[in-house]
């Protein structure tokens, strides 16, 4: 178990800034998204869950302001962050 965990730290010493900036890149698309839907959930939500979706949608919005702040912090340019929309492969 301490093995595992010891990989894992040398792992994600040994990324390099262009490896950190991708998934910190990923990671902003995919809150993007999980925001997209939870607007979208809020939208056509029954009243029982208009509360659970608002929070829900603040604490994303936090962590994608977190995220852009990163990237902003890393000189990441975010020009097309917008234009740029993730596809998930849902098994069937």
């Amino acid at each position: 178990m301490e093995e595992e965990q010891y990989r894992k730290e040398i792992r994600i010493i040994e990324k390099t800034k262009e490896e950190k900036d991708i998934e910190l890149l990923i990671s902003i698309l995919k809150t993007k998204k999980e925001l997209e839907e939870a607007n979208h959930n809020f939208e056509y939500a029954e009243e029982e869950l208009i509360d659970y979706y608002t929070y829900q949608i603040k604490a994303i919005s936090s962590k994608y302001d977190y995220l852009v702040k990163k990237a902003k912090e890393n000189q990441i340019v975010l020009n097309l962050i917008d234009q740029i929309d993730i596809k998930y492969n849902k098994a069937i």
